[in-house]
């Protein structure tokens, strides 16, 4: 395929060290020798690829010195959208960055779209699909196990298997094809329904076992929504300040202090937790914290984790009581706070409200209790570690969905068999979960969708 040059800014933008403006496209090289300019004269299009060169960038209208550089010049197929590609480090800074790139763009470069970059190494057949998504996952990153999980990705551990699944139901439709074209072959083995039975129930095994991971794998890419929930006053913003270890939230004797939703990212025993101090949920007259209540009530429906804050120093109320019946079937850590005063509450009631949920006592002010507090969120989901390195993780919520209808497409083709429908029927939802299973990897996925998916990465990737 033929694409134009495109040029985008590949680094946060804001003061640095250095930043990068990339192009790629086969008048990369051009276009950059055109504002490049080397001590000895040199021209980039001669000089050999994989190579880094000292030199400035020119304004070519006013022969005007921009920026003093280094350029690196890779040609393709050996670079990361298989085309040429320059990089161009100057100081990062926001004026020089920019300047940078906008005399690229008026001497023949077009701004990149958001992923265009790794959407023209998906185009030009050097990653999949599922790879070209684990790029994003990587950058988005919170923990290292989420990284190594993205880092498997995208060298193309998921991709792999998800070939091998579909030459497995490849050779066995054109197996089918052959008995249904060429019955009278003696040298051909009949396709019984045994057999189809066989090959089918060991592709369903494999997706089975892939949406096995697939719960751990999407809290590893998205993060636990968790959210912290309790009467004013029992050391909500100070757990939140305890797991992240600032102080985000302002903690004060005075009930209601959080007024509005506080959320920040905490990485606890490699599991991500998008961590959400709400107001304590309570009747109130007072406005403002009238509406940081209903936001708390919002949040709160749409929690992977709920951290049940109670007071050690007070005693159990019915606003208290209200909470446990609030977050009912709901995955739930019940933390008895300020352990450091004297005991108030009637412990036995709380182990009765808790029920099947896990209770840990902690005294925040003095940083008691919050590793067992740790521990026991890695346990609740991870059960306290992940499994083998060697584990293929399914992470991404389209991928997810789409094995899920390959499991529901393998069984119907299963039941069909089983039925003893004619086998040339039966053919029909096995030829669809290799479709199913082809979107994946982006071997049969629309346009549409591809131009989507890459719209939301960031600009310059």
């Amino acid at each position: 395929m033929e694409f134009d040059t495109i040029a985008a800014i590949s680094t946060p933008m804001g003061e640095g060290a250095i930043a990068i403006v990339r192009l790629s496209g086969e008048e990369a090289f051009e276009i950059a020798d055109k504002i490049f300019k080397k001590p000895n004269g040199d021209k980039l299009t001669s000089l050999p690829s994989h190579t880094i060169h000292y030199g400035h960038i020119v304004d070519p209208t006013e022969n005007k010195i921009i920026e003093e550089v280094m350029v690196s010049i890779m040609r393709g197929p050996k670079t990361f959208t298989r085309e040429d590609v320059v990089e161009i480090n100057c100081h990062g800074g926001m004026v020089s960055v920019n300047r940078v790139l906008q005399v690229i763009l008026t001497n023949g470069a077009r701004l990149a779209e958001p992923g265009e970059f790794t959407k023209r190494a998906f185009l030009n057949g050097r990653i999949d699909l599922s790879q070209a998504e684990a790029v994003m996952d990587l950058i988005r990153a919170k923990t290292d196990r989420a990284m190594n999980v993205a880092i498997n990705q995208m060298e193309g551990r998921l991709s792999r298997l998800i070939q091998k699944l579909r030459q497995d139901i490849l050779e066995t439709l054109a197996h089918v094809e052959v008995n249904i074209d060429y019955p009278e072959y003696d040298d051909v083995e009949e396709m019984t329904h045994t057999i189809l039975l066989q090959k089918s129930r060991l592709v369903k095994e494999e997706i089975e076992r892939l949406l096995r991971t697939s719960e751990q794998g999407k809290i590893l890419r998205e993060g636990l929504s968790t959210v912290i929930i309790g009467r004013p006053n029992v050391g909500k913003s100070s757990l939140l300040n305890s797991l992240v270890q600032e102080n985000k939230a302002i903690v004060t004797d005075i009930p209601g202090t959080t007024r509005d939703v506080i959320e920040e990212y905490v990485n606890v025993r490699g599991v991500p937790l998008r961590l959400v101090d709400t107001a304590g949920i309570r009747e109130t007259e007072d406005i403002v914290e009238k509406i940081g209540v209903e936001r708390s009530r919002q949040v709160l429906k749409e929690a992977d984790l709920i951290l049940l804050v109670l007071n050690y120093a007070d005693e159990l109320t019915e606003e208290d009581e209200n909470l446990f019946k609030a977050v009912e079937g709901m995955d739930v850590i019940v933390i008895i706070n300020k352990t450091d005063l004297p005991q108030k509450i009637n412990l036995d009631k709380v182990e009765k409200l808790a029920s099947q949920h896990k209770l840990v006592t902690t005294s925040l002010l003095q940083d008691k209790g919050v590793d067992e507090l740790e521990e026991s969120i890695a346990s609740l989901f991870f059960k306290g570690k992940l499994d083998a390195s060697d584990i293929t993780y399914v992470s991404n919520s389209r991928h997810i969905s789409l094995l899920h209808q390959a499991k529901k497409s393998i069984e119907d083709a299963i039941n069909n068999v089983e039925m003893g429908i004619p086998i040339d029927i039966a053919q029909i939802d096995l030829t669809r979960t290799w479709e199913l299973l082809g979107e994946i990897i982006g071997e049969s996925v629309h346009e549409s969708l591809i131009d989507q998916l890459f719209s939301q990465f960031c600009l310059g990737k």
